[in-house]
């Protein structure tokens, strides 16, 4: 009876739990199918009368949306393999080579993790604006290339490979990129997809750093550019649940495939048996 009651419990938990997490969800869709009344009604009505299907044209059209797509499509491909290729190189150094200092730099970096994001915001921001890349795709891209998060989480999916399979390849005359790249890497899939997933998501979803680098249309993203929705009249609720819609379909969608990836890469070595 007691079992019965905990599981009864936990499932409750779990319902619970998925439905606050989902509500929002389903608020943001339902809002962008109402009128502009139904939207500000008190109390507020879950569904809409009538489905609004302008408000979506309305949407893509108040702004420049495809050029916002395309600056978040590029801004998110080029961080993601530049996060990726510094992350291998930088998890094959500290897990197979030896060199001085290597523990003590390791230390350090991991520290770094500590550190909260806005306490770096002013200081990139003042150094690529004496580059005079502000408002440009470095800005966008160039904080992101590289993450210890990433290089830490390929380090331990490295170092789970036997040093005596690195030895042998050494034995056998292959150098250090081949046993990377022949070995390591293939053996890693599931990590490196997962880092690369993480941060494709993370990079869409960016609106701070993007709103604090970028001052024209021609150089925003999509999160930035839902603010085309508030003004001093108020703001256009249908329309810009319309537009957040737009915004996180497309990384939905690629979570729902890739999913599996980011819980295996995480947690999984580089070698199974």
């Amino acid at each position: 009876m007691k079992k019965k009651l905990s599981k009864i419990m936990v499932y409750s938990l779990l319902v619970i739990g998925a439905l606050t997490m989902l509500l929002p969800f389903f608020w943001m869709i339902s809002t962008s199918f109402k009128t502009g009344f139904e939207a500000l009604q008190t109390p507020p009505t879950w569904l809409p009368k009538k489905l609004q299907l302008t408000n979506w044209i309305a949407a893509w059209h108040a702004a420049p949306f495809a050029s916002y797509l395309i600056n978040s499509v590029v801004v998110a491909l080029i961080t993601t393999v530049g996060q990726i290729i510094t992350a291998i190189m930088a998890a094959f150094a500290f897990a197979k080579m030896n060199f001085r200092g290597k523990t003590f730099l390791f230390t350090i970096l991991l520290a770094t993790m500590m550190v909260p994001g806005e306490m770096l915001i002013i200081p990139n921001f003042v150094t690529l604006s004496q580059l005079h890349l502000v408002n440009t795709y470095g800005a966008l891209i160039i904080p992101w290339l590289a993450s210890f998060f990433a290089v830490f989480t390929l380090r331990q999916s490295f170092a789970s490979v036997p040093d005596q399979l690195y030895y042998a390849a050494k034995l056998d005359g292959a150098s250090d990129w081949q046993f990377l790249w022949q070995i390591l890497v293939p053996n890693s899939k599931s990590s490196i997809t997962a880092i690369g997933l993480l941060q494709v998501i993370g990079s869409w979803n960016s609106f701070m750093w993007p709103l604090i680098v970028t001052n024209t249309d021609k150089m925003r993203t999509l999160p930035v550019g839902l603010q085309a929705f508030s003004s001093d009249s108020g703001v256009n609720y249908p329309e810009l649940m319309a537009a957040s819609t737009f915004v996180i379909l497309p990384m939905v969608i690629l979570y729902l495939f890739l999913n599996k990836y980011v819980v295996s890469g995480i947690s999984g070595g580089g070698i199974k048996g």
